[in-house]
C-alpha cells in the first residue's frame, strides 16, 4: 500500500501538481496517463524517493518493499545478468552476501556458527533457496535465454538490458511496484506474458505506459495527470477515454435534459461492464467494474491532434505486386521468398521476431534500398506516403517549423501551412521554433503533417506510435480505422494492429505466413503458432 498526502511538486515557479491525496492498495494496478511533460515519470520518481517532494508526504505499509524499474542501463555493467536480477531484492541479496562472507572466514568460530544459523533461518523465510531459479525463470519468460544468464551486463545489448532490468523490478514479488514504460523494446509475445503476469499480481502496481492494450489488460484504475491536477478514476484506459469523450459530448449538448444524460451514462457503464466481463484479461481480482458510477465519468481537458488522411484519388485494381523479395544484414537473412498481391481495402500489418525485417521491407518498397533478389511493382493509380522508423535526417537543419513544412508543398501560404501545423497542435509563435530542437514526439507530429500534405491513397507506417503520447496515438488510430485507402503497417502496439488491420504477413528467415484475419485471432490460433515456431526455429 502507498499513501500520498498533500503532495506538491514544483520546479522553480512552475507547479507540476499539488494537493495530491491518494491511497494505492494491494490487488490493484494503477495506469498513469497524461500528456508528454505532464509529470507522469516525475510522479513515480517522487513515490520512489528518487526526487524530493516540494511538500507533502509519501508512505508505505510497515515492512513493505518497493521495487522500481531502473532507467540506468549502465548501473549493473560489472554484474552477471543473473546477479543483476537478484539485486532487485536488496534485503535478500545483502543477506546472502553476509551469509557467504561468514562461511568464507578462515577462522570460523562457534559464535559465527550461531550467527550463520540465524542468517540461514532468515534466508529460508525469504525463500532464498529458490531465488536463483526464480530469477532464471523470470529472465527466460522475458526472452533472455539461459545461455546469457552468466554474461556480464556490459556485454548485453541495450534491448537485452531493458529486459534484464524489468526482471530485476519484478523479482521477489515486491509489495509495491513502479514501472515506467515497461513495454519499451519488448516484442509483442513478451508483452502478452507481462500483461498476464501483472493482471494476476496480488500487490500494488503503478504503471506509466503509452500502450493502450497493455493498460487495458492490467489496470483496475486510471490516474490522470492533467493541467496541474492528479485524479483517480475507477476503470482502465478504454473506460476513461470513452467515458471522458461521452461526458464531453454531453457537456456540449446544452439542450439535453439531466435525466437523459444520466440514462445515457448509465447505459454506457452497463455496456462497458458487459464487455469487460467477456474480456480475456478479466481476472478474479478485477472487481472495479462493479464499483463504477456516474461520478467516475468526467470530461477531459485533453487536446487531440487532428490526424486526418484523405486520399486525393481512389486506388485502382492494381495496388502492389511483390515477387520473391529477399533481404539480409551482414549475411543474416531477415526474410526471403516474400510474395504477395495487395487488394483494395486491405490494411496489412507486417510482423517479425526481428524488427529490422519490417524496416528493411519498407525501405525497399519506398525505393530507399534494393532487395538481394525479387521484384515489386506499384499500380499506376497509387501514391504513397511513408513514415520511416528513423526520421532524424529530416531535421538536421536550422529551418523553422513553418519553413520546414513548406518544403513539401507548392502552397506555402501562411494560412495553409498554419492549418496543418495547427492540426498537429503547433500554434502561435511555436511554428517558428527551429526543427533541430524538437522533441521526439514533436518530430513525429511534423512527419505526420508532411504525410497529410501528400493526400496519398497508400500509407506505409513503420512503427508509427514511437514517441507519440496517448492522445496522438488515439487520434492516429481513430483515423486509420476510417481511412479508405490501403495501409502497410509495422507496430508493437496491440490495439493499433487489432483495430486497424485485416491482413497479417509475417516475415521469417524461411518464408512468410500470410493470413486474412484479425490480429487477436492470429495470435490465439494454435496451428498458426506451431507454424510460426517452425518458420523461425525449424522445429
Amino acid at each position: 500500500m502507498i499513501t500520498v498526502a498533500d503532495l506538491r511538486i514544483q520546479f522553480g515557479k512552475r507547479i507540476l501538481f499539488q494537493d495530491v491525496n491518494m491511497k494505492f492498495t494491494a490487488g490493484n494496478c494503477y495506469g498513469v496517463i497524461g500528456a508528454n511533460g505532464a509529470g507522469k515519470s516525475t510522479f513515480l520518481k517522487a513515490i520512489s524517493g528518487e526526487i524530493d517532494a516540494t511538500a507533502g508526504s509519501i508512505s508505505m505499509g510497515p515492512g513493505e518493499r518497493l521495487s522500481v524499474l531502473s532507467q540506468d542501463h549502465f548501473a549493473y555493467d560489472q554484474d552477471t545478468v543473473l546477479d543483476a536480477v537478484m539485486k532487485g531484492h536488496a534485503p535478500l541479496w545483502n543477506l546472502r552476501q553476509e551469509k557467504d562472507a561468514l562461511y568464507a572466514k578462515p577462522d570460523f568460530s562457534e559464535k559465527d556458527g550461531m550467527k550463520a544459523a540465524e542468517l540461514e533461518e532468515k534466508f529460508a523465510d525469504m525463500d532464498g533457496w529458490n531465488a536463483e531459479s526464480d530469477a532464471a525463470t523470470l529472465l527466460s519468460n522475458l526472452g533472455i535465454k539461459e545461455e546469457f544468464h552468466a554474461t556480464l551486463m556490459k556485454d548485453m545489448s541495450g534491448k537485452q538490458k531493458v529486459r534484464v532490468l524489468l526482471a530485476q523490478a519484478l523479482f521477489g514479488n515486491p509489495d509495491n511496484l513502479l514501472l515506467d514504460e515497461p513495454t519499451n523494446d519488448l516484442d509483442l509475445e513478451t508483452v502478452v506474458w507481462l500483461e498476464s503476469y501483472l493482471a494476476n499480481y496480488e500487490n500494488t502496481v503503478l504503471v506509466v505506459s503509452h500502450d493502450r492494450h497493455f493498460l487495458d489488460a492490467i489496470s483496475t484504475h486510471t490516474i490522470d495527470i492533467d493541467f496541474g491536477k492528479i485524479q483517480l478514476f475507477g476503470g482502465n484506459y478504454s473506460f476513461w477515454y470513452h467515458s471522458s469523450q461521452l461526458a464531453l459530448r454531453q457537456q456540449l449538448a446544452q439542450n439535453k435534459k439531466a435525466e437523459e444524460k444520466k440514462k445515457e451514462l448509465q447505459e454506457f457503464i452497463s455496456r462497458f461492464s458487459a464487455n469487460v466481463a467477456k474480456s480475456k484479461q478479466t481476472t478474479s481480482r478485477k472487481k472495479m467494474i462493479e464499483k463504477l458510477s456516474i461520478e467516475d465519468i468526467k470530461p477531459s481537458s485533453r487536446k487531440y491532434p487532428g490526424i486526418l488522411f484523405y486520399p486525393e484519388r481512389e486506388v485502382g485494381d492494381k495496388i502492389l505486386d511483390v515477387r520473391g523479395l529477399k533481404a539480409s544484414i551482414d549475411g543474416e537473412v531477415l526474410f526471403k521468398d516474400v510474395s504477395f498481391t495487395s487488394q483494395k481495402g486491405e490494411k496489412t500489418v507486417f510482423l517479425s521476431r526481428d524488427p529490422r525485417a519490417m524496416t528493411a521491407l519498407f525501405k525497399i518498397l519506398n525505393g530507399d534500398a534494393k532487395p538481394e533478389s525479387g521484384t515489386f511493382q506499384w499500380g499506376q493509380t497509387i501514391t504513397t506516403a511513408y513514415l520511416p522508423l528513423e526520421n532524424s535526417e529530416f531535421f538536421n537543419s536550422e529551418l523553422s517549423l513553418f519553413d520546414w513544412l513548406c518544403q513539401f508543398t507548392t502552397d506555402t501560404s501562411e494560412q495553409y501551412i498554419r492549418g496543418y501545423l495547427g492540426k498537429m497542435l503547433f500554434s502561435g509563435e511555436e511554428i517558428y521554433k527551429k526543427v533541430n530542437v524538437l522533441s521526439g514526439g514533436e518530430k513525429m507530429r511534423c512527419m505526420i503533417a508532411k504525410m497529410m500534405l501528400i493526400s496519398a491513397n497508400v500509407l506505409m507506417l513503420d512503427t508509427p506510435t514511437n514517441h507519440l503520447d496517448l492522445e496522438s496515438i488515439q487520434a492516429f488510430n481513430n483515423n486509420l480505422t476510417k481511412y479508405p485507402g490501403n495501409v502497410f503497417l509495422a507496430s508493437h502496439d496491440h490495439e493499433f494492429i487489432q483495430s486497424t488491420c485485416n491482413r497479417i504477413i509475417e516475415l521469417t528467415p524461411k518464408g512468410t505466413i500470410d493470413k486474412l484475419m484479425e490480429y487477436d485471432e492470429y495470435i490465439s490460433d494454435e496451428k498458426i503458432q506451431e507454424l510460426r515456431e517452425q518458420m523461425y526455429t525449424g522445429k
